[in-house]
């Protein structure tokens, strides 16, 4: 694993994520928690953000033409990990039909 690119490609998802890419944000932060040490597992689930990219390629934000309108959704999953106390939430804000700010945490 030492020769595999895995803190460069996360880092160039993450970007992607940032900019353009909200619906990528939860497997992204799955994948960025073994960046000191990743396995092969860890690889191969890059990969496949990297093709789901690939086959979502025409999938853009856009905002409407309708009356502009500010909307929030959030989700949180507060039994997510009774041992830890830790749980996944989220939160998605929309104006004019597009997402303006948007966060994923686990």
């Amino acid at each position: 694993m030492k020769k595999v690119p895995y803190s460069s490609a996360v880092g160039s998802l993450m970007y992607a994520m940032v900019c353009t890419r909200p619906d990528i944000a939860h497997f992204i932060g799955v994948v960025s928690r073994f960046l000191s040490n990743p396995g092969k597992e860890h690889w191969n689930a890059v990969k496949w953000i990297l093709r789901y990219l690939r086959g979502t390629s025409k999938v853009c934000l856009h905002f409407g033409t309708g009356k502009p309108e500010l909307v929030g959704y959030t989700d949180a999953d507060m039994a997510g990990n009774i041992d830890s106390r830790k749980y996944p939430s989220g939160y998605l804000m929309t104006f004019a039909g597009g997402a303006i700010s948007w966060q994923s945490r686990l």
